[in-house]
Order: structure tokens, then C-alpha cells, then sequence
């Protein structure tokens, strides 16, 4: 079991990444007590430790959907999500069961990590590090996300990503960055693809 220091460590990351990603949080009392997305985040690590204990699976499901009704955003215990993991606005995100989420990643509110197939095993994509999901793109079926992309808002992504590509698009297609452009011509906001 890990000791309780470290668990209200990974608290204090979670609210330092909501500062980092959201321009307008001001300090973290501000983000502990107004937003929903570092809520259900610190519910589902309560939940996912329940889940990891057999006889608690009953009750870590209810506590999940408890956070989906006060937060808007569905995570399922059996997730499993990185640190300092950020999800902005909140409302209409879902992460399903088999979703692995890599550290430093930006969720927008609408984005989904569901599935595509109604069999047991791995269903929901993986994303590396340092990923940027915008608002509304669907990232469906157990499919790589590579270190450092960027998905574009209302893309729909049904197959693997490079690292450091962004994919943009219904279905979503691959773009990557060119090697000679400056570094202020880097994508930095997938919402412009919308």
C-alpha cells in the first residue's frame, strides 16, 4: 500500500498542473475548491485504489459515478492515469476501463478514451506523456497515442499516433511537424484545426 505522504503528494500535482495548464487559476486554493476536472481526478485515485482490491470493486464503481454527477467527467476505476494529469473545463470527458494515460497530459472537456468493441481485454487507447487532447475528439479502441502529440479538437481517432505528431480530422489524419520551422511556428493549440 503506498504510504499516505505520497498519495497527498500526487495532490499537490494535480493541482500544480491545473495552474500550469489553465492561464486563469490564480492559486491553488482556487483550483482545490473550483475545478470539477482535479475533482474527479482525486476521486478516481481513491476509486482506482478501491478497484485494485477485489471486494471493493462494487463500492469504487459507485464512487465513480458519484464524481461523474458532481463533476461531469466519467473516469472508470480500472483506469489507469499517469500524474499531474489535467483535465480542463471537465464536463463530458470519459475514460474507460482499459485507458492507460501517460504524465503530463491535457484533457479538454467532450474528449472521450472509449472503446470500439464490446469484448473483454484491452479496448481503450493508450497515451504517452505530454499529450494535448482537444475539446471534443474521440480517441477510440486500444490504439497508441505517442509522447508529445496532439489531438485536435472534435478529431476522431481510430488508429495509432506518432510521437510528436498531431492528428486532426474525421476520421483523423496525421500531420507532422515540419523539421525546418521555427519553433514559434510549432502547433501549439490543436482547437485551430477546428
Amino acid at each position: 500500500m503506498r504510504p499516505v505522504w505520497l498519495f497527498l503528494q500526487d495532490l499537490v500535482e494535480d493541482l500544480d498542473a491545473a495552474r500550469h495548464g489553465d492561464p486563469a487559476a490564480r492559486s491553488r486554493l482556487e483550483v482545490a475548491l473550483g475545478y470539477p476536472g482535479v475533482h474527479a481526478v482525486w476521486v478516481y485515485r481513491l476509486a482506482h485504489r478501491m478497484w485494485q482490491r477485489p471486494g471493493l470493486r462494487i463500492p469504487a464503481r459507485l464512487l465513480s459515478q458519484a464524481a461523474r454527477a458532481a463533476t461531469g467527467v466519467e473516469i472508470h476505476p480500472g483506469a489507469h492515469l499517469g500524474r499531474r494529469l489535467f483535465i480542463d473545463h471537465g464536463m463530458g470527458v470519459v475514460i474507460g476501463e482499459t485507458a492507460v494515460v501517460g504524465d503530463d497530459v491535457v484533457l479538454f472537456h467532450g474528449s472521450t478514451l472509449g472503446g470500439k468493441s464490446m469484448r473483454r481485454g484491452k479496448r481503450h487507447p493508450t497515451l504517452g506523456d505530454r499529450v494535448v487532447v482537444g475539446a471534443g475528439a474521440k480517441i477510440l479502441g486500444p490504439v497508441w497515442i505517442g509522447d508529445g502529440a496532439q489531438i485536435g479538437a472534435n478529431a476522431v481517432v481510430v488508429k495509432d499516433v506518432p510521437a510528436e505528431a498531431t492528428a486532426v480530422g474525421v476520421p483523423a489524419v496525421i500531420r507532422t511537424r515540419p523539421a525546418a520551422a521555427p519553433a514559434a511556428e510549432l502547433v501549439e493549440d490543436p482547437a485551430i484545426y477546428i
